[in-house]
């Protein structure tokens, strides 16, 4: 308790320290340092983000209630050359005893050093916001012209600086009359163009522009695009925006008798095309254009743009052309076309054709060109121009990975990629692997650092469709840009302790019904997973081990002074003596005795893994600096049952538990589901943002299986986790956490963290992490582990933190400070702030945000 005190007070006293520094160090006598920006609409504060980002100076940016970034800039010099100048002739004797100790040269950059360092101060720091008052009238005007645009056409603004008791500082007051606002009276459309004038009248009840609306300047901008958009998709191929002139009838203002409300009509009138020939404007009307022939051409390039096309087919209403023989299937290709002879022009086919054709990942971007079809003022022609990427190709990757076990880790791949393999525009990627990782080993006192090492190789083959045995374009149309994985793989791991070597296979189908939406189906994911060490286990996990031997020393299996010995298997030599009544014990050392020899079993048994799974994926964010968004994501996973409906017709022999058994190995049976959800809201300034992730997921064993394999169940805490605890550590329940890696069947956590602009590219994070796992539906008997329904819940743990992360552009480092709020390991009513210390604080290093 006196240490936390006494941190406690070591924040307070800087807090204090950096309270009293001088803010207005750079401040002159005859300036103001802006303290707050107030906004008074009608007499009452607003607080309306929009309005308040009309705003030319903003004071300078504040942490906890303090400018930070203008107190690192305040610690700069003026002159710091000059400074460290006056500093080395201070005494005359200093410059010589430097050059003896030093030399002249690193005299010369110690004075560099402290000027650069001057300007790191400066550009990290934030120079003092001095009150401009021809900034604060510019403020002014764009406040009024804001409200203006909202309908508030009488609106007035005016501005007031307020000086403070203390020295140099003062707010400035906004204050803003609206007045009434004026409202969308009668809409009076007139249309050159027939063909426009149609197709307006079929999307006319989409109009941002509607009577008795609030007049919005940004709804006649948008009623612009939106038309812009509905004609260009509608075969008005060469449709300008600025054919749409909307037009207030702001000298025809009425006003509501009944309301008092100011109303004026509304002019809608588009114009139709005026086109420059020769030096006169000639004036087109906009007809709906069709497509009259659609031609690809397969390898074009700049070098044989002008050469005569050897080979050409035509398939369905494409014409396909190439200089040498033609290398792909003409399906391949037209699937990735949706511009088809007959059709009218639509932009959104366009963009279409350009994402599948890249899609295919066998052609650089295409060229897509339009032509009119010889005098014809309606009839086009589509020029597709691809240009094939090169057959192989081969790469190589570096990366640094962290994960919540793997604490560093460096992989390096290599990876041969042959395109076009079955002339279907098929990709063919065999890839190697391999990581060397560092993690604390609970096993190896002496812990090298890298203790972590896999290699691995892969076969992957990718097709641009759905490969499967009947036609699926009706369910799932190739605008959805349907894909198919078979994927083949291996990997040796010598990871903490029992090293395994995994064998792995599947096929995934992929789709997008939207820009927003992906599906991901594993029709078949086989995988094998084979424990290469198993006689380590006890190294391993000491838990166990020392569970074991306290009761081989109670129950004077070994000598008072002796403990079992790992290497002479003395362990496992125990627990057969005691499960098969060869050496007497109470009930509840063979209740422990059960217990470790059942996850000894458990852990190091070798799983077979039979499973089907489908994945669905909703993110409405619309772009990379899009901070408002939400991001739903569930999943369900059916392992062994095809296996468990073959298994009695092909006569699978059972083990001595009586499961089923595949190549010798019991295989898994369960059902798994979970739901994820994550919602981001970017709050004052656009790099403050709060972000909510919950998650749920749950496994459930039945049939072949008494359990979820390791591989498949939950762990709490770990850097992406609960930070206040360190991967594996948390749970399962009130368990308090006593073995080496506690995990569980079911899982339920929830995160939310404040983040926020510290200076420069360091970002900070306060964050409160909550959750737990549990064992439920399976063979776990210890009511500690066991979720037992609501009662249950109060046992979730919180932790609670801070974060600092450097942002490389490309990717963030991230280092967050956990603490143990609430730990559901103590007794009920003795769980708040037990371990609320540095002391007992975990530090995670992270890359990237936790979610």
């Amino acid at each position: 308790m006196k240490s936390f005190l006494a941190k406690i007070s070591l924040f307070i006293i800087i807090g204090a320290f950096l309270h009293s520094c001088n803010t207005i160090k750079y401040v002159k006598d005859d300036e103001l340092l802006l303290m707050e920006n107030d906004l008074m609409v009608n007499g009452e504060t607003s607080s309306d983000p929009d309005a308040l980002s009309q705003m030319y100076q903003k004071p300078n940016t504040r942490f906890l209630s303090l400018p930070i970034r203008l107190h690192v800039y305040n610690l700069a010099e003026k002159n710091p050359d000059s400074t460290f100048q006056a500093w080395l002739n201070q005494n005359p004797k200093r410059p010589g005893r430097l050059k003896n100790k030093l030399s002249e040269k690193q005299v010369r950059e110690l004075g560099n050093y402290k000027v650069g360092f001057n300007n790191w101060l400066r550009k990290t720091g934030e120079a003092p916001v001095v009150i401009d008052e021809k900034k604060t009238k510019k403020t002014t005007k764009r406040l009024k012209a804001y409200y203006q645009n909202k309908g508030f056409f009488n609106a007035k603004a005016k501005y007031e600086i307020v000086p403070l008791e203390k020295p140099n500082r003062a707010n400035i007051n906004y204050s803003v009359e609206t007045g009434k606002p004026y409202f969308l009276d009668s809409l009076y459309v007139t249309i050159k163009s027939p063909d426009l004038d149609s197709i307006y009248n079929l999307h006319k009840d989409k109009s941002f522009l509607k009577q008795g609306k609030q007049y919005n300047t940004s709804d006649f901008y948008n009623e612009r695009e939106r038309l812009t958009v509905l004609f260009r998709n509608s075969g008005i191929y060469n449709f300008q925006l600025n054919s749409i002139k909307p037009t207030v009838g702001i000298d025809s203002v009425r006003t509501d008798s009944a309301t008092g409300d100011y109303k004026m009509p509304i002019l809608l009138k588009i114009n139709n095309l005026n086109e420059r020939q020769n030096d006169s404007i000639i004036e087109k009307e906009y007809k709906v254009h069709r497509i009259k022939k659609v031609n690809i051409y397969t390898d074009y390039t700049f070098a044989n743009s002008r050469s005569k096309y050897v080979d050409s087919v035509t398939y369905e209403d494409f014409t396909i052309y190439s200089n040498d023989k033609l290398r792909f299937r003409p399906k391949a290709i037209t699937d990735a076309i949706f511009i088809h002879a007959g059709d009218v022009y639509k932009d959104q086919d366009r963009t279409l054709t350009y994402k599948h054709i890249s899609n295919l990942r066998t052609f650089k971007y295409p060229n897509i060109q339009y032509e009119y079809v010889n005098d014809s003022l309606t009839d086009l022609v589509t020029n597709i121009y691809l240009q094939p990427r090169k057959k192989f190709s081969l790469g190589f990757d570096i990366d640094i990975t962290h994960s919540n076990i793997q604490d560093y880790g460096f992989s390096f791949s290599t990876s041969l990629i042959s395109r076009n393999v079955f002339r279907g525009a098929e990709t063919l990627e065999i890839a190697a692997r391999g990581t060397l990782g560092a993690s604390k080993d609970v096993a190896d006192s002496e812990d090298q650092f890298f203790n972590i090492s896999e290699i691995g190789a892969d076969i992957r083959l990718n097709f641009p469709r759905f490969f499967f045995p009947f036609n699926t374009d009706k369910i799932i149309p190739k605008y959805m840009l349907p894909t198919t994985v078979l994927s083949l793989g291996t990997s040796v791991q010598q990871n903490i302790g029992l090293d395994r070597q995994t064998f792995t296979g599947f096929i995934r189908y992929n789709w997008r019904p939207s820009k927003k939406n992906t599906f991901n189906l594993e029709l078949f994911n086989l995988q094998f997973i084979r424990n290469l060490n198993t006689s380590n286990y006890f190294n391993v996990y000491t838990s166990s081990y020392d569970r074991l031997n306290s009761v081989a020393l109670s129950s004077n299996y070994v000598g008072t002074d002796e403990s079992l010995n790992i290497e002479s298997g003395q362990p496992d030599q125990f627990i057969d003596d005691v499960i098969f009544n060869n050496f007497a014990v109470t009930d509840g050392e063979l209740s422990t005795v059960l217990s470790v020899a059942q996850r000894q079993f458990r852990l190091t048994q070798d799983n077979l893994i039979a499973a089907s799974k489908i994945n669905f994926l909703h993110n409405s964010k619309e772009n990379i600096s899009d901070n408002t968004f939400f991001q739903f994501r569930t999943e369900l996973e059916l392992a062994g049952n095809f296996l468990s409906a073959i298994a009695s017709v092909a006569n699978l022999e059972k083990d001595s538990r009586g499961n089923y058994k595949l190549f010798g190995v019991p295989y898994t049976q369960y059902v798994k589901t979970e739901f994820d959800y994550i919602k981001h809201w970017e709050l004052s300034g656009k790099q403050d943002v709060l972000a909510f992730r919950t998650f749920f997921g749950i496994a459930i064993p039945y049939g072949n299986s008494d359990n979820i394999p390791f591989a498949r169940s939950y762990f709490g805490g770990g850097s992406n986790d609960n930070r206040a605890w360190s991967a594996y550590q948390l749970g399962p329940g009130r368990s308090a956490s006593v073995l080496d890696f506690n995990e569980a069947n079911l899982k339920l956590t929830s995160n939310i963290e404040y983040r926020f602009d510290l200076f420069g590219s360091f970002k900070g994070a306060l964050f409160a992490d909550a959750g737990n796992i549990w064992n439920v539906f399976d063979d776990i008997e210890d009511e500690d582990r066991k979720f037992n329904g609501l009662e249950s819940l109060k046992d979730i743990a919180l932790g609670t933190g801070f974060g600092i992360r450097y942002d490389f552009s490309f990717f963030v480092l991230r280092f967050d400070v956990g603490f143990k709020t609430y730990d559901p390991a103590y007794e009920l009513g003795n769980r708040w702030f037990k371990d609320y210390n540095f002391g007992n604080a975990v530090y995670n290093i992270g890359i990237n945000y936790p979610f």
